[in-house]
């Protein structure tokens, strides 16, 4: 018996060495594998695992609601930056919109996400896959911010985090329906951005009228059909002439222009919403003017409080 066991011992000691320089070199791998994901551009990119210096400009909505924080945060010039994220993006500098690459390579990112196709027009992509990976998000007129969601949350390893913001958010639509519906039904409403002495309004199927017609179910104005159906982007052109046809029972005005003279001409004065004191005026720093998770919820919220 004693000779047996003198005999097994060595085997089994180098056996549970190379087991366990087996697992151990498993792992280390793991923690520093890339992953190969097929982007909306069919790029084949190699994600690294657990990227630690993110930048996806104009996509920190979506990283926040996946509680990650970019190494850089979308900003317009110097002044312009997403203020209703700002709890999340704490000390996190800026850059500009449209990527500078100096600026990129400045922050050494580990993974660039693209909010658009057109970002990486021109060979811009690869430049910037020189730099990091690359990978260009699901986009365009026909993708939701949950497929968006969920397209980067796949990119992160975060599917089950994705999944829990989109079912939260859906309970949260469910019950803003359910307790506003006495209030919301039958009743129409549009939304407007004022900048520059300019008004923009705000299409039936995109952004904010999203959330307001085919989420909640509010009625859509005649006048917000008609700008809709040119509509190229989130925003178009509406003259104050235009205006004066607006018959919608509330507006909700994101104002970035306090001082615009159209708010003392009679034409605004006199619509409707205005004169009987259902105007709703937000300002540029609230979530009206960007789309994600995080948006939409605090323009439920703003809702909620208006129609209490």
């Amino acid at each position: 018996m004693k000779k047996m066991t003198r005999t097994m011992i060595f085997p089994l000691l180098l056996l549970s060495t190379f087991l366990f320089a087996g697992c151990s070199s498993q792992n280390n791998n793991s923690a520093g594998e890339s992953e190969t994901k097929t982007d909306a551009l069919d790029h084949e990119v190699s994600v690294p695992a657990n990227p630690k210096r993110i930048i996806a400009s104009y996509l920190e909505d979506y990283l926040v609601a996946l509680d990650v924080k970019p190494v850089a945060q979308w900003t317009v010039g110097s002044g312009s930056i997403q203020t209703y994220l700002q709890e999340g993006l704490k000390d996190v500098p800026t850059i500009n919109f449209d990527l500078p690459y100096e600026d990129v390579l400045g922050f050494e990112p580990d993974l660039l996400l693209i909010d658009s196709n057109s970002m990486v027009e021109g060979g811009k992509y690869a430049e910037y896959n020189k730099i990091a990976p690359t990978y260009v998000v699901k986009n365009g007129d026909d993708v939701s911010w949950q497929e968006k969601l969920t397209d980067i949350a796949n990119v992160l390893d975060k599917d089950k985090k994705g999944e829990q913001v989109i079912a939260d958010y859906e309970a949260l639509v469910k019950e803003a329906k359910e307790n506003l519906a006495d209030k919301i039904a039958g009743k129409s409403a549009a939304v407007l951005w004022v900048t520059n002495n300019s008004a923009f309004m705000v299409a039936e199927n995109r952004s904010s009228g999203n959330l307001l017609y085919e989420q909640l179910g509010f009625e859509v104005p005649n006048l917000t059909k008609e700008i809709s159906a040119s509509a190229t982007s989130d925003w178009s052109a509406v003259s104050l002439e235009k205006l004066a046809q607006l018959n919608a029972d509330y507006l909700i005005l994101v104002n970035s222009d306090s001082g615009a003279s159209m708010f003392d001409d009679q034409i605004w004065q006199n619509i409707p919403a205005v004169k009987n004191n259902n105007l709703w005026t937000f300002g540029p720093e609230t979530s009206w003017l960007y789309n994600g998770p995080i948006a939409y919820t605090k323009m439920i919220e703003n809702i909620q409080d208006k129609l209490k």
